[in-house]
């Protein structure tokens, strides 16, 4: 059993794969029958539809130790990943008073002093990268992060289902809240191309969210994530059609 002073966990997840969802998310030790509530939303038009809904249905039974998950349909979390996460969680939490945004992957800075931080195995690639979690972060990766609920903080529907996590993260520090990557490891299994050809439907949501978050944030450019370094309004767009394959 883990403390009453740790975090209590929700979970949440937008799906639209069910033999995904079942053979990872749902495979989770901590996730399975006694594990913590996972809410699952079918057939969103973004990840927003399903984690503001699950924060809405959290609001009033919350406090300070109560933190929602947003996590990847096609994220494993290995046996007694819940208990790393909270014990990490924890120790962020004494070091960043203010914490209310919380990863596994991310980027400490942006542009040419941006460095990496995290501890994920991505598509069978373990990424153990060298800064020392926890630390502050300025972008985060989509597969998993969590929110403490009383910071009422939202996804912005607007951005669909790319570059929300950055979003929150620049949201949260816009209203004097910190944001941490944490020493959690849990597996991704996405069926994302790293490379090579993309189907044409998922690079035109990628340019379409881009330029919701370009415009968004100019004031705030260089801004860098996990797979975009923006210094202007457009890089996304030319970046993608410079490596990208399409098709059909």
């Amino acid at each position: 059993m883990m403390s009453d002073n740790l975090a209590r966990l929700s979970f949440v997840t937008c799906a639209s794969n069910l033999e995904v969802l079942a053979q990872r998310l749902l495979a989770s030790p901590c996730l399975r029958q006694g594990g913590w509530p996972l809410a699952v939303y079918f057939n969103a038009t973004s990840a927003a539809q399903g984690f503001n809904a699950a924060m809405t249905a959290l609001q009033g039974t919350a406090d300070a130790r109560t933190w929602l998950v947003w996590v990847h349909q096609d994220v494993f979390l290995p046996e007694g990943w819940d208990k790393r996460f909270c014990l990490a969680l924890d120790a962020a939490s004494q070091s960043f008073p203010k914490l209310a945004v919380a990863g596994v992957y991310g980027l400490v800075g942006a542009g040419t002093v941006a460095r990496r931080a995290g501890h994920v195995l991505d598509r069978g690639k373990l990424l153990r990268e060298d800064t020392v979690m926890p630390c502050l972060a300025d972008s985060l990766d989509e597969l998993l992060f969590a929110v403490r609920v009383d910071s009422k903080l939202r996804l912005d529907p607007a951005l669909g289902f790319d570059f929300y996590a950055t979003d929150l993260v620049l949201q949260a520090q816009q209203q004097g809240w910190q944001c941490a990557v944490l020493d959690a490891c849990c597996e991704h299994w996405s069926d994302t191309p790293a490379s090579g050809a993309v189907p044409t439907a998922v690079v035109q949501r990628i340019k379409q969210s881009a330029q919701v978050f370009e415009r968004k944030w100019e004031a705030k450019l260089p801004i860098s994530t996990p797979c975009f370094e923006i210094h202007k309004a457009g890089d996304v767009a030319a970046f993608i059609d410079s490596i990208v394959v399409k098709q059909p």
